[in-house]
């Protein structure tokens, strides 16, 4: 019995950790280094909040799931 609490408590942990993410800059560098290494020259990365992303197409979600990264190009 003890080792199954102890396996509910390890994966309540888990989850919580998971459903932080990643820091919002960190994995807008990353997206923008995957951009760039695709030859892409003149675009943007922006983080909004999450739902904000009017004229742009959502690329990423950071921040629990609050924001997002919108990418426009031109």
């Amino acid at each position: 019995m003890k080792k199954i609490l102890v396996a509910v408590a390890l994966l309540s942990l888990a989850g919580t950790a998971f459903a932080a993410g990643k820091p919002c800059e960190e994995l807008k560098s990353e997206i923008a280094a995957k951009i760039d290494a695709n030859g892409v020259q003149h675009y943007t990365l922006e983080v909004v909040d999450k739902g904000a992303a009017a004229d742009g197409k959502v690329v990423g979600s950071c921040g629990g799931g609050t924001k997002d990264i919108v990418y426009k190009r031109g």
